[in-house]
């Protein structure tokens, strides 16, 4: 699988250091703004990348390039992926995949119609943690309860104070507390249990209305779901589902899922990955198996789960008020 990258800050940079490890993965293109050259050149060379771009459009015509990543920001992510979908390229595009679930519906059928594979890049359902919570759910009786907590206190949320607007809390950026980090509680909870039957959101709003905190409730028939993420206070995070003979519970962040413990019946089990695996290695060796198989099936299947996020992102988004201005509503 030979891969291009887009961008050139720290998800780049994270990215680059897990790619350069995995077997099956060449580094072959690296894009990046005109403005970050001398950074893209400072990562090519680290990473040994054959080609350097600062057209974006040049590099989707480099025959040798078959998976294009894009660690951009999140309102470019539609253009983005559409460009690189019609030029015959597969995508993996970081999360949240789009504004709207309008637009995703639009790039999975521009990649069904090109037999394109396309990959939203969210570690949480990828790792051997979730696979562990998966299978024990099932073990701890009737689903009562789910308890989530995913709160960072953001490096640029001092300047956002200050009237500083990076694009983690710029509307016209699509970004915010529920796009940004609850998206990894909700994924959780969409790949756990289906598509909710109601959502309601409640939250924090800063002074240009985006939600710097809020928590989501996602109604099933016979439990609730209540995910909180923030990016302007911090707490240890949790991912927790509540039986009615136990409970699983994830000590960690939901998109690292290293630390699990289960109790069935009074009794205890934990799991733990005891590998030094960064957390993103996991997602990019199965879209490297399924590019390679040509499996196409399977990777629909994950945008069935991306499409049923989309639209719960968009409900609790316009249930909070919150709109993207660079998008029709």
């Amino acid at each position: 699988m030979k891969i291009a990258l887009v961008g050139s800050g720290k998800i780049v940079a994270a990215c680059l250091e897990v790619l350069s490890t995995i077997e099956g993965i060449e580094l072959r293109a690296l894009c990046v703004r005109p403005g970050s050259l001398s950074k893209g050149e400072t990562l090519a060379r680290q990473y040994a990348i054959r080609s350097l771009y600062t057209d974006y459009d040049a590099m989707l015509r480099d025959e040798h390039i078959d998976v294009v990543y894009l660690g951009i920001p999140n309102h470019l992510h539609y253009a983005y992926s559409h460009r690189a979908l019609s030029a015959g390229k597969h995508v993996v595009c970081e999360k949240p995949f789009t504004s709207s679930y309008a637009q995703l519906l639009s790039l999975v059928t521009l990649a069904k119609s090109k037999k394109r594979c396309l990959f939203e890049a969210i570690t949480a359902i990828h790792t051997p943690g979730f696979h562990y919570l998966k299978q024990n759910i099932a073990e701890i009786g009737n689903i009562k309860m789910v308890q989530a907590n995913y709160s960072q206190y953001s490096s640029r949320y001092d300047d956002y104070v200050n009237g500083i607007v990076h694009p983690a809390f710029d509307p016209a950026s699509s970004g915010g507390a529920l796009y940004d980090i609850n998206v990894y509680n909700i994924y959780l909870v969409c790949a756990l249990f289906g598509a909710p039957e109601r959502v309601n959101y409640l939250c924090n709003k800063g002074h240009n209305g985006i939600d710097t905190s809020g928590v989501i409730v996602m109604s099933y028939q016979t439990f609730i779901a209540v995910c909180s993420g923030a990016k302007d206070s911090a707490s240890p995070a949790y991912f927790t589902v509540q039986g009615t003979t136990g409970y699983v519970k994830v000590n960690d962040t939901p998109g690292v899922c290293k630390h699990v413990e289960c109790v069935k019946q009074g009794q205890l089990a934990t799991f733990d990955d005891a590998t030094d695996n960064h957390h993103m290695r996991y997602e990019f060796e199965v879209f490297r198996d399924i590019v390679n198989a040509q499996d196409l099936s399977r990777c629909y299947q994950l945008l069935d789960m991306a499409l049923m996020v989309a639209r719960v992102l968009e409900q609790a988004r316009v249930c909070c008020d919150i709109y993207f201005p660079l998008i029709q509503e």
